[in-house]
């Protein structure tokens, strides 16, 4: 990490994962370039004074305090803690050890349709995984259910990594796959995912416990409960399963979003029209299967022209901190940068029911100092500050690099830190 200019002469303490749970102190942050994905915008040489996990005051040369911590930015930018994407975080340690992973179901022996399978509840803040994010400039994510043998996989939603056992917030979402790929679980073709949902969702509405056969009455209340509230992700990539999906959630009255979208561009506007959001992977360049022949990387561009409300994720739990490069990629083909910036700090929180991540008065403290341009693959996160506290920056990862790459020129070759 780059060392950072201190106004007075005040370490930070490491911290551990388990101390972001205590209240937080104060800390002044001097001479930001503040992104603060609000009204006001950009502000140049802001100040901002933390205090007990707020932000508290922003403002041109806060007077100091020997007792308050300070860190200088010397002008560096300042944004909001970013948005993960959707990710199994505490759900996936390693993908081939069974025991290590709590994100889907298959051939559970009820032979029904569980929305009441929320993998919340199976969330560890200890994965290696989330610090490895978080030091990257990430502070939350959309904690997903995935795949499984039924066309509704399970809820979710957002996540803090902030190290608490029950660090989540917004509403409950709902995730259903309508791609050719899971549709081998449903008899061989994606026509029996929509047969079997509407049958789902007629039960959601059924007044009888006696009318349910695809669900469970537990079922029915989580998937009323997100129809009030909620919202529904669809996983879809192929142009025609986002009409269907447009088409199904106008009918039965629910907020809907697209997760995978690599089509999307193609009927942006009617995506635009059902007010719909997409959550897409900004690198999908070439066909992985038939249900993206259309990919292509200038997709988040039309989408956002089109006026569609666009996230970012990279489609990988453990490298999750590759959507900052997603991002960047999106801008480099033709995306507004701000709007790629929101995409990556505020919008999840809007659409899923979180916190405001604005940074201003009265916000909760989650922000990046960035060496750099925050979209830029050269920068990187010089401090992270997570409910007002200072991250070690600490991860698995950095204490085996530092064990064994050590700069000791006594070391043979291949042992010295290049």
């Amino acid at each position: 990490m780059k060392k950072l200019l201190a106004a007075a002469a005040v370490a930070l303490p490491a911290l551990t994962l388990t101390s972001f749970a205590v209240q937080a102190e104060s800390l002044l942050i001097m001479d930001a370039t503040l992104h603060t994905m609000g009204g006001k915008g950009v502000i140049e040489s802001a100040d901002i004074l933390i205090e007990d996990g707020k932000i508290t005051r922003i403002a041109d040369q806060i007077p100091t305090n020997k007792s308050i911590p300070v860190i200088n930015a010397a002008g560096r930018p300042v944004t909001p803690a970013m948005f993960a994407g959707v990710t199994v975080s505490g759900l996936s340690e390693v993908e081939a050890v069974s025991e290590a992973v709590d994100s889907r179901i298959r051939e559970l022996y009820t032979g029904i349709m569980h929305p009441e399978f929320d993998v919340r509840t199976a969330y560890t803040p200890h994965t290696s995984v989330i610090p490895i994010t978080r030091i990257e400039g990430f502070g939350y994510a959309l904690l997903g259910a995935t795949s499984s043998d039924r066309s509704i996989a399970g809820s979710g939603g957002l996540v803090r990594f902030d190290g608490g056992y029950d660090s989540f917030e917004g509403n409950s979402v709902v995730y259903i796959d309508i791609d050719g790929h899971s549709a081998d679980f449903v008899g061989g073709s994606r026509a029996a995912h929509w047969m079997l949902l509407e049958q789902a969702f007629a039960e959601m509405r059924a007044d009888d416990d006696d009318d349910l056969d695809l669900i469970n009455a537990t079922g029915q209340r989580v998937m009323k409960d997100t129809q009030r509230k909620g919202v529904f992700v669809f996983n879809a990539n192929r142009a025609s399963d986002i009409v269907q999906t447009v088409k199904f959630a106008k009918a039965h009255k629910i907020r809907a979003a697209i997760h995978g979208g690599r089509e999307a561009w193609i009927v942006a506007d009617a995506l635009a029209a059902a007010n719909m959001p997409v959550i897409i992977n900004a690198l999908d360049n070439l066909p992985a299967d038939f249900d993206s022949l259309g990919a292509r990387l200038d997709n988040a561009a039309l989408l956002e022209a089109a006026g569609v409300t666009i996230m970012f994720t990279s489609g990988e739990t453990h490298n999750a901190r590759k959507v900052r490069q997603v991002a960047g990629n999106a801008v480099s083909y033709g995306l507004d940068y701000e709007s790629a910036l929101a995409a990556l700090t505020t919008t999840p929180a809007e659409v899923f029911g979180g916190a405001s991540r604005e940074l201003a008065k009265g916000a909760q403290a989650d922000l990046v100092i960035w060496s750099g341009d925050p979209l830029e693959v050269t920068s990187a996160a010089d401090v992270v500050i997570i409910g007002g506290k200072a991250d070690s920056m600490q991860s698995r990862q950095t204490l085996l690099r530092d064990r064994y790459l050590p700069t000791s020129p006594d070391m043979p070759r291949a042992y010295i830190n290049p």
